[in-house]
């Protein structure tokens, strides 16, 4: 049963009633990976008042050493049990803002970048909402992809070997306070989905990160591995996930126009158009490893190429069939992220994109509803068709131009993302692989 606090004397009190043995105070770095320390509740309310201190120095992304100091400032309403140390002496989790020592916002916290710019968002009467759905896979081990099962879309036991892990795991997340629409074995071998329902951003980025956890640990305790990372595998699908997302004023959805043929307001085409105008750029947040551009390749349904469809799922963005008296679900889909992002900033930059086109009336193209795979290239840019980027130093030098990312991520998180990722590609581009050894060392 999750647990509903609204401040911090609401989590005091179900300390002590509950007899909490220790407080996980949880944050993201820059590269979306989890961080945490505990504390005793001795020790709680300080820390819920004050924050608790930390060096930053060593935390990916944030200060030098010469401005090390931290502060994590726990968000008392993101309270929850971890389900899996629960008993007599249970362990509580909570999310964190990052503050400079004075109690400033630290510029440098990926959940500082969304919140700004929600709040910019709401000023202007909007509330965004997201639901994404997460594919990953469970292998045997973290040594090598071993599948599972052969299962395939929607098998069901006994050829789906991980229904009862996506059980479990659904267990835990309801158990957070996460609501779960439904699961199901995805299109490649041992791989799957968990579908969350769909939640303010902040908030979704919160449950994100906390759902990757859950399988992770879900599948830990039942002695195999699962992994988001985006193409474990060649030659089948990867993970993706796709990211439906709406504007709301108040209770009426602001995508949806009664009117228009295809029920889509002028602000939702606006906003596709700024998504499509700026996905190039952004494709570096949304898909940041090296491994995301194997997957986002011709064939394996992952769009490779920016374009909107209703139907069409080669699509970058797919605008799900309206259903009668369904106004409120009115969305858009955006299909290139990959599940190993960090949410905070990817959501902040589809919001970005989105909001660019809103308010600059970005026009928006004919929608594609033919496999775009199968057109050829001189048709593709006929009909003005980009491409994203392949590799992932294409979307880094477009990264670090883009003016858009550089408002909306601020300075410090634009450097010292381009910063990581600049590395990561010179070590993978210097990298001697097995492939090129296989190949050419019995030739050359």
């Amino acid at each position: 049963m999750s647990i509903i606090c609204r401040d911090v004397e609401d989590v005091i009190g179900y300390v002590k009633e509950n007899n909490v043995s220790f407080i996980q105070f949880w944050f993201s770095d820059v590269l979306g990976f989890l961080k945490s320390f505990a504390v005793t509740p001795s020790e709680l309310y300080e820390g819920l008042t004050e924050g608790m201190g930390f060096d930053g120095s060593s935390i990916e992304g944030f200060a030098r050493i010469e401005e090390s100091d931290m502060i994590a400032k726990p968000d008392p309403t993101t309270f929850q049990l971890v389900p899996w140390r629960s008993g007599d002496q249970p362990v509580a989790r909570v999310f964190c803002d990052i503050l400079n020592p004075d109690g400033t916002p630290y510029k440098g916290d990926p959940r500082f970048v969304l919140k700004r710019l929600l709040k910019k968002v709401l000023a202007k009467g909007y509330t965004f909402y997201v639901g994404p759905e997460l594919e990953y896979f469970y292998f045997k081990d973290d040594t090598k992809p071993e599948f599972l099962d052969k299962g395939g879309y929607f098998d069901s036991r006994p050829v789906d070997m991980g229904s009862n892990l996506r059980r479990e795991t659904i267990f835990a997340l309801q158990a957070m306070g996460i609501q779960v629409e439904y699961s199901h074995h995805e299109v490649a071998p041992s791989q799957h989905e968990i579908d969350l329902r769909y939640d303010e951003a902040l908030r979704m980025a919160d449950k994100t990160m906390t759902y990757r956890l859950v399988v992770k640990e879900i599948a830990r305790q039942n002695g195999v591995y699962a992994t988001f990372m985006p193409k474990p595998v060649a030659g089948e699908n990867g993970n993706g996930m796709h990211v439906h997302q709406s504007l709301f004023k108040g209770k009426r959805n602001a995508f949806y126009d009664p009117k228009d043929a295809n029920h889509l307001s002028d602000t939702a085409k606006h906003y596709i158009a700024g998504l499509m105008r700026h996905a190039p750029e952004i494709a570096a947040i949304t898909n940041q490893w090296v491994n995301s551009y194997k997957r986002l390749v011709p064939g394996y349904e992952a769009p490779v190429y920016v374009s909107w469809a209703r139907r069409n799922r080669s699509a970058m963005v797919r605008v799900p069939m309206y259903k009668p008296g369904k106004e409120s679900a009115t969305r858009i889909e955006f299909r290139s992220p990959d599940p190993a992002c960090n949410p905070y900033l990817a959501f902040a930059a589809m919001l970005g994109a989105g909001m660019e086109g809103i308010e600059k009336k970005y026009e928006i193209p004919d929608p594609i509803e033919e496999d775009i795979f199968e057109m050829k290239p001189e048709e593709r840019r006929a009909r003005g068709i980009m491409d994203l980027p392949d590799n992932l130093y294409a979307a880094i030098l477009l990264t670090e131009k883009s003016k858009l990312l550089k408002k909306v991520l601020g300075d410090h998180i634009h450097n010292k993302f381009i910063e990581n990722k600049k590395i990561e590609w010179d070590k993978y581009r210097t990298h001697v692989s097995q492939f090129e050894n296989d190949r050419y060392l019995p030739k050359l």
